[in-house]
């Protein structure tokens, strides 16, 4: 085999990494729109699971209503617990849809997408979950307008300069933010949609579509549109979960007065929503058939994020026990030690195991490619992450500074039931968006099956070029025939 030939091989295996280059658009149009309508068994059996695990909060939160707030056990010093931890964990998660649709769109990193989707709607869906803790957590439900700023004329409520005020700034921004993103973004394929349905489905799409032809006027401005929602939202996201971190930096009690809290829960949030990027890819590859599209090579490149990300969570995760070891604050380090040593140390080890040593697993090419391990790695990786958020929460109100407060608080099954119920609610809607609307970007896998396809058409004629010129610069070996040397 010719070095030319071995070039030419190469490079159409790196452009077919990621995705088939030979899909044609009617294949990719056909298999987008049969997965929302012939998914297979095990998404109705997830739906059932989700509608069984909402049902558990559903009793939960009636019984807490009718009988109080007593059941959850929050007293003082136990103003915040599960709920508050919980809240924070299902912040953490929306933040992967900023990364892969933003920050991968704005540095033209193209592998994200054929995924890139379905993580958006994850960010909506997991902001609209982590609402409503602040709700339940108020006890008074009927009163949930209180947790929203505005203006009161008394000027006693609410208290601009409280954490807790930002915090419904910025969840609220975002909120809107992201879901606007998502619907921009499905714009094109809704055309598809509309163009493919009938009966009611017609209608919706025709509806959201808003009048879309797919001209040249607005395909420039969609690009532009999108492009600017892309760079507006990545400071937003940051700046939420640096908020959220405000809620406890800002305080005095042990443990949380820590500066470098904002950048750690930025990583964590950008550590949990990537491994629930992991754990919803593979379901959705199984669930809809999308093999061809949700690739091996893509489900790598996810994995090597999600391990650089948690390198960094570990690093900042150690130098926040560094401060508080080599600190002047006594508290503080016997609330590390505490965490180590005391009641709530099985959890905490558990933690820094599923939080820093598992994801070593993700730095190894033969387990990133076993499909059965990455499932189960990813949801590991986020129960650490939740016991991260946890961990931050109760054993500070547990060991605080009055000895007369330190009491331990194990969660009540009140608040058991209404955090497995939080999963039933998130998984709940994102199976019904999945089945309603495209999960798979068609318009997007499209652009990125011509570029790839282009790209290796275009180094192929260069190494063709190459061998065309090497071949005439290579001198003649043939001899003349006799008696023509002076013709």
């Amino acid at each position: 085999m010719t070095t030319d030939t071995r070039d030419m091989r190469n490079i159409q295996e790196d452009y077919s990494k990621d995705i088939n280059e030979d899909i044609h658009w009617a294949k990719i149009n056909e298999d987008v729109l049969r997965s929302m309508e012939n998914p297979r068994m095990g998404y109705w059996i997830a739906v059932g699971v989700s509608l069984f695990l909402l049902s558990f909060a559903v009793i939960a939160e009636i019984y807490q209503y009718n009988t109080g707030m007593g059941p959850s056990n929050l007293n003082w010093p136990h103003m915040w617990d599960l709920y508050i931890a919980t809240f924070v964990f299902w912040i953490g998660m929306s933040h992967s849809g900023t990364l892969l649709s933003a920050i991968l769109h704005i540095i033209k990193a193209d592998w994200r997408k054929p995924i890139y989707r379905f993580a958006e709607a994850m960010t909506t869906f997991s902001l609209m979950t982590a609402g409503l803790f602040p709700i339940i957590h108020l006890g008074r439900l009927w009163n949930m307008y209180w947790v929203i700023p505005y203006y009161s004329d008394r000027g006693i409520w609410p208290n601009f300069r409280s954490p807790l005020v930002w915090d419904a700034f910025a969840i609220t921004t975002y909120l809107t933010s992201s879901a606007l993103f998502l619907f921009v973004g499905m714009i094109p394929d809704l055309a598809i949609c509309r163009d493919n349905a009938k009966g009611w489905r017609k209608k919706l799409y025709t509806a959201l579509s808003l009048g879309w032809r797919g001209d040249d006027r607005q395909w420039r401005n969609f690009r532009k549109t999108y492009l600017l929602m892309a760079c507006f939202l990545i400071p937003l996201a940051v700046s939420v979960h640096s908020i959220v971190s405000a809620d406890f930096a800002m305080s005095i009690m042990p443990g949380w007065h820590v500066t470098t809290f904002p950048p750690y829960f930025v990583a964590g949030a950008l550590y949990s929503g990537c491994a629930a990027i992991i754990t919803l890819f593979i379901l959705l590859r199984y669930f809809f058939r999308f093999e061809e599209y949700m690739t091996i090579a893509i489900l790598e490149k996810t994995c090597k994020l999600t391990f650089a990300i948690s390198m960094v969570w570990t690093y900042l995760l150690f130098i926040e026990f560094a401060a508080t070891w080599y600190g002047p604050d006594a508290v503080d380090k016997e609330l590390l030690i505490g965490k180590f040593t005391g009641p709530y140390s099985p959890l905490f080890i558990t933690m820094i195991f599923l939080g820093s040593i598992l994801p070593l697993t993700l730095a190894f090419e033969k387990f990133r490619r076993n499909i059965p391990m990455m499932f189960v790695v990813s949801l590991l990786l986020n129960v650490g992450m939740w016991l991260e958020r946890y961990m931050i929460v109760t054993p500070t109100l547990s060991l605080s500074y009055e000895p007369f407060a330190q009491n331990v608080m194990w969660p009540s099954w009140v608040e058991w039931f209404i955090l497995l119920g939080s999963f039933g609610w998130f998984g709940l809607l994102f199976l019904v968006f999945v089945k309603i609307f495209p999960s798979v970007s068609m318009y997007e896998v499209k652009e990125m099956i011509f570029h790839r396809r282009h790209l290796a058409n275009k180094e192929i004629a260069a190494v063709m070029h190459r061998r065309l010129d090497d071949a005439e610069k290579k001198p003649s070996t043939t001899t003349p025939e006799p008696g023509l040397e002076g013709a």
